[in-house]
């Protein structure tokens, strides 16, 4: 094994699943960002810096396109050039690839939204048997973005649901995806560029123009994780009992492009299918409504904590066979060397 380390053809690939299995031992070290800031959020300092500079109500619309186009560039830029330059300098330290993996596994995680996914369905149940949604209201704002006081049970239920098919593909199977590709500057690239979408990337008077290049590019890097993210919940369905990939991988195909996103409906449709649950549906919003159509093959709305600990199940599933995918590489060149 230590000769194969020192080949080209296995270090990165030992480097990414190095990374993904710290990211699922320890997950981000809360602790280690009391003293540093987490990259992520030194990436939003630079993106808050550069819009509140850049991004004038005065100037016209084609300028403010514009604009924004060159901050999420600059952005997007700066974030690889740093990947590029640790990943290098590390290349020159022995076992270097080690100290690679723990930084690629605090910008990967698999981990740190299960255990928010999980902390949903243990709060709300600890809150229903006081007769009381406020617990499970409380963690579910930690997930999403709508408005936790017009959520009932079956509401706090399908969030934390959708929350975990569409950040999967966002926060696990994409970072994994473009890691696999092009190492560190790929992960830094794609992490600054879902940060932008996250920060400026929203339909409204203020980013609608501003924001709209990195909302598009956004979609772009994960047309394909999307993708693999709902295939991967296909195929753990076949050890989840009474789930059923078959009518998972019929309920995405059918029903991913009713999503108003071009990559989330993807996730959301391989879950809703896979368990018989309905996702997706009006949603409540600060400020406005969301009216989108029912995911699902006829499934049910009227979801409890027990439903989403059955959909963790699919959840860890989907991880492994991940990991399986990130690992092919490695065990099928392995097979032909020995």
């Amino acid at each position: 094994m230590s000769y194969l380390v020192q080949e080209p053809l296995f270090l990165p690939i030992l480097t990414l699943i190095t990374a993904i299995l710290i990211d699922i031992v320890v997950g981000d070290p809360a602790w280690l960002y009391r003293y540093i800031p987490h990259p992520v959020v030194m990436i939003g300092k630079a993106i808050e810096l550069g819009e509140t500079r850049l991004n004038r109500s005065k100037d016209t619309r084609i300028t403010r396109i514009f604009l924004g186009a060159i901050l999420t560039l600059g952005i997007v830029s700066l974030a690889s050039a740093l990947g590029l330059i640790l990943s290098r300098s590390l290349g020159q330290v022995s076992h270097g690839w080690i100290i690679e993996s723990i930084l690629a596994s605090s910008l990967i995680a698999y981990r740190g939204l299960g255990t928010a996914v999980r902390n949903v369905a243990k709060e709300l149940a600890r809150g229903l048997e006081a007769r009381s949604l406020k617990e499970g209201r409380v963690a579910i704002s930690h997930l999403v973005g709508r408005d936790p006081e017009s959520l009932n049970e079956a509401g706090i239920c399908r969030a934390a649901i959708e929350s975990m098919a569409e950040n999967f593909s966002d926060g696990v199977v994409a970072p994994v995806f473009w890691f696999a590709l092009f190492g560190l500057p790929g992960l830094c690239a794609y992490k600054a560029i879902n940060t932008l979408d996250s920060m400026i990337g929203h339909k409204n008077d203020r980013y609608e123009a501003f924001g709209k290049f990195a909302a598009r590019l956004d979609d772009l890097v994960n047309l394909i994780p999307a993708r693999l993210a709902g295939l991967f919940y296909v195929f753990a369905a076949l050890f989840v009992p009474g789930a059923s990939s078959f009518r998972g991988l019929k309920v995405m195909l059918r029903d991913a492009g009713q999503h108003r996103s071009p990559n989330a409906g993807w996730q959301e449709a391989a879950v809703a299918g896979t368990l018989g649950f309905a996702l997706a549906g009006p949603r409540v919003y600060p400020g406005y409504v969301v009216d989108d159509p029912w995911m699902g093959d006829g499934g049910r709305t009227e979801l409890a904590a027990s439903d989403i600990n059955r959909a963790l199940k699919l959840y860890v599933g989907a991880g492994a066979w991940m990991l399986i995918a990130a690992s092919s590489p490695l065990l099928v060149t392995g097979i032909f060397y020995f």
